[in-house]
């Protein structure tokens, strides 16, 4: 399903007070979805209940923050994320994503919850950006090699700055 979607140039924007929550288990499957995850992902609840957590990334979304984000809460760290999704019509919706490990109660990582709002608005240039820094360093490594280029380019830019990438999403 997710494969025939062409993304289109319609952007949704998020309401200031909306909040979209989704919850997966340890391997990206979404057990849980909020009604403005429903609403902005434009799937029903039943399409979206047992999908990978992917069915909403944009093509314009680097690789590198991704893993990224798998590697920060696979180890037990929350992150923060710009992240564009895209709708199952094609339109895209920016979100601020935190996006932190969720535990049993034997203290072992059992899925992950990501609370998404509203973007800062005035950060989306910069970030758009990097990203698309980011997506022509993937592409010039090639497939194999993506994530490790387009991971070396923004530890570069975050270098540079002298910032983390939390301190980089949270300041932009």
């Amino acid at each position: 399903m997710k494969n025939k979607i062409q993304p289109t140039s319609v952007e949704r924007v998020m309401r200031e007070h909306d909040f979209i929550v989704s919850k997966t288990d340890l391997k990206g499957r979404i057990v849980y979805g909020n009604e403005i995850f429903i609403e902005f992902s434009g799937y029903e609840e039943s399409e979206l209940l047992g999908s990978q957590h992917n069915i909403i990334r944009h093509p314009d979304m680097p690789r590198g923050v991704f893993r990224l984000l798998w590697d920060s809460v696979g180890s037990g760290e929350e992150i923060f994320a710009y992240v564009k999704n895209m709708a199952r019509d094609g339109s895209y919706y920016w979100v601020i994503a935190n996006v932190t490990p969720d535990y049993d109660a034997a203290g072992n990582i059992c899925g992950y919850l990501s609370v998404r709002r509203a973007p800062n608005r005035a950060a989306l240039p910069v970030v758009e950006n990097l990203y698309r820094e980011m997506l022509r360093a993937e592409q010039a490594a090639g497939a194999r090699d993506a994530c490790e280029a387009s991971l070396e380019l923004l530890n570069n830019v975050l270098k540079e700055k002298g910032v983390s990438y939390e301190q980089f999403v949270l300041a932009a």
